[in-house]
């Protein structure tokens, strides 16, 4: 029996399949390429390194007007808060790296005790191989690039893989990447679940990843095939706990500022608060005051209030948003056509309410009644730990109980979000916030491995007191060093 064909069908998936076939074909050519160019030792030389880091600092200041406007597409972000919280960081990266790299990667010596004497050793740091990055949306210079430093500081070749969810910033990306740096060091490849899917099926030395959780995931299980280490920088819900006597006013601010940056889409963007009921009410007044002296009456016309960075987004958030709750924002400003959700403070939340039922990443911050330090503490041990913690107080006995009864990626007190634009400290989650960590040194030794280089002359030939058979006096001394 004839078995009818529709031609524009198989057309179709013959399409399709070359299509998908020239994709794969090119990723692999992109891995291949970098893997041959680390092997033929390229990226070995630390001169050449930095080279390649001033290449990305020259390409950084070229490249500001196309990644600024790339930026206030995407997200909303104005140059100003892009020049502080994307581009500024990455040149503050690029700068402390450079001045310390020699510094930090010239060998530690040890010494390795009596009993191997004579004997020296020392700690070595050698690239991991080829690593591919995969990065963000919310950040998506900054969070793209700084990993990109730390990677080609380490001496590695690197397949770089921006957010397709921000596509403005990933071609502005792609561009800066293809004009400005060698591509036996680093190359981009742009797309979506496709593009990544192919990439996760490929052997790297090391796989780089900022996201969620649930990627993450899927990340960990397909590097696991291959053995191939990982860091995962995840999120969470960021807790902020306000003691009572502390100057409101300034602690508003700081909270305000965190939580609204880039209109709540930040990783380490405090996610809920807790304060004692009266606390909160004297509290209040001052977050919306900060609030409206940050953007105004009117945050829809402020220059510096970013937006949604898609409507699928807008509509998550927004569904979390209680308006019998909320004390300043709520929907009824909001607009779903330009991504705009409005800053939104509830009060009278209970725990089993939705918006605690997430990690919010957006402009929304539920206020929670706590007894005090002792019930806060409890409620930030009985869920997922955080990427970080917050903690306003004026007393050092509380901060130290957050320190060591709490378990957060960091801890920050008296501030918020500050803490992570800094090459000085290490960032990164622990247990459902993420493994490892990158910034400054911390991001050179995430792309490394730490290789000790032992040494011992053959004259004289101590260890002969080791070799068997073991009699006489040799197991007598043997027995009184090793009991």
């Amino acid at each position: 029996m004839a078995t009818d064909v529709n031609p524009s069908t198989t057309s179709a998936d013959q399409s399709e399949t070359a299509s998908d076939n020239a994709l794969r074909a090119r990723i692999t050519d992109d891995v291949t390429a970098l893997r041959d160019s680390f092997e033929a030792g390229t990226t070995r030389s630390i001169d050449a390194r930095l080279a390649q880091l001033k290449a990305l600092q020259q390409g950084l200041r070229a490249e500001r007007g196309r990644l600024t406007k790339a930026l206030a597409q995407d997200l909303g972000k104005s140059r100003l808060e892009s020049a502080i919280t994307e581009l500024g960081v990455v040149s503050e990266e690029i700068s402390q790296i450079s001045k310390n790299l020699k510094r930090w990667l010239k060998p530690e010596r040890f010494s390795l005790g009596a009993m191997l004497a004579p004997a020296s050793a020392e700690l070595r740091r050698e690239p991991l191989g080829t690593t591919l990055i995969i990065a963000p949306w919310n950040y998506p210079v900054n969070l793209t690039l700084s990993p990109l430093i730390a990677a080609i500081a380490g001496g590695n070749t690197v397949l770089l893989k921006p957010s397709e969810v921000a596509p403005a910033t990933s071609s502005a990306i792609a561009y800066l990447v293809a004009a400005h740096l060698d591509p036996d060091w680093v190359r981009v490849v742009e797309g979506a679940v496709e593009e990544t899917t192919i990439l996760l099926e490929q052997r790297f030395d090391l796989i780089f990843y900022t996201g969620n959780g649930h990627v993450g995931r899927i990340v960990a299980r397909a590097a696991a095939e291959h053995l191939t280490p990982t860091v995962l920088e995840l999120g969470g819900k960021s807790p902020v706990f306000v003691d009572d006597g502390v100057d409101l006013a300034v602690a508003a601010r700081r909270i305000v500022w965190g939580k609204f940056t880039n209109a709540g889409q930040t990783c380490v963007a405090p996610d809920y608060l807790m304060a004692t009921p009266r606390t909160i009410e004297h509290l209040v007044p001052h977050l919306r005051r900060a609030s409206r002296a940050m953007y105004g009456n009117r945050p829809e016309r402020a220059r510096d209030y970013g937006r949604m960075v898609n409507r699928k987004h807008f509509d998550r958030v927004r569904a979390l948003i209680d308006n019998d709750k909320a004390v300043l924002g709520g929907t009824a400003t909001a607009d779903r056509r330009n991504r705009y959700l409005p800053p939104t403070i509830m009060t009278d939340v209970d725990w089993d309410d939705p918006v605690m039922g997430e990690e919010i990443f957006g402009p929304v911050l539920p206020i929670l009644a706590v007894s005090g330090p002792d019930e806060a503490i409890a409620r930030i041990r009985e869920r997922d730990k955080p990427l970080t913690a917050y903690v306003f107080t004026a007393k050092k006995k509380i901060e130290e109980r957050f320190a060591t009864e709490t378990s957060s990626g960091s801890l920050a007190i008296g501030m918020t979000l500050a803490h992570i634009g800094t090459p000085a400290l290490p960032f990164g989650g622990v247990g459902e916030s993420g493994m490892g960590q990158y910034h400054g040194r911390a991001g050179l030794e995430a792309f490394t491995h730490a290789k000790p280089v032992a040494r011992k002359p053959l004259t004289p030939d101590t260890l002969k007191l080791v070799y068997p058979p073991y009699r006489g006096a040799k197991n007598a001394l043997l027995g009184r060093l090793f009991r």
